[in-house]
């Protein structure tokens, strides 16, 4: 499975801080618990690159 393949699963994305001073993104899916821990500047760092992909999808779809 790539960037590319569709899948049809569901799954929920949670995202918040933690009393630890990271950046969690919490998977939930199928009865799997993926938490994924940042320190805020590569949290940053990802959502830098959440914004870039964003606008080349919306390039891609016109």
């Amino acid at each position: 499975m790539g960037i590319n393949s569709e899948q049809d699963i569901e799954a929920n994305l949670q995202i918040g801080p933690t009393s630890l001073g990271m950046v969690r993104l919490f998977i939930e899916a199928k009865g799997v618990e993926i938490p994924m821990d940042f320190e805020p500047e590569e949290a940053e760092e990802i959502a830098e690159e959440l914004c870039a992909a964003a606008a080349q999808a919306r390039k891609m779809a016109k």
